[in-house]
């Protein structure tokens, strides 16, 4: 199982895999062609309410972590996560997003459990 995680302004690699935004927003100034995006599965990303919060530096990236988490339990979120678990299963999947730390993201979070 292979899951990746990298900025979207990357320009796409042959070892890229699937390639999946975990953003709900589309990122600013990207056109969809040049993005080569696979799939966006718009209700596995964090929730309006969770990513203002987070932003806001109401927080610690572990709470944030807990919430998400918390925030992917959620049937429609499970179903989603377990599609990108059964994709990494076949292959490489490489997350994609604009956030300038992944590392602190919920990309991480995401990869974190697609690994497990």
């Amino acid at each position: 199982m292979s899951v990746r995680v990298r900025r979207v302004y990357e320009p796409p690699e042959p070892d890229d895999g699937v390639r999946v935004l975990v953003d709900r927003l589309w990122p600013r100034g990207l056109k969809k062609e040049a993005a080569r995006v696979d799939e966006w599965p718009k209700a596995l990303t964090p929730s309006t309410e969770l990513r203002r919060w987070y932003h806001a530096g109401e927080g610690s990236y572990e709470e944030f972590a807990e919430r998400y988490e918390a925030e992917l339990a959620a049937p429609q979120a499970a179903e989603l996560l377990g599609h990108v678990r059964e994709l990494a299963t076949r292959g490489t999947v490489t997350l994609l997003t604009a956030a300038t730390s992944p590392e602190e993201s919920h990309t991480s979070v995401l990869a974190r459990l697609l690994q497990t």
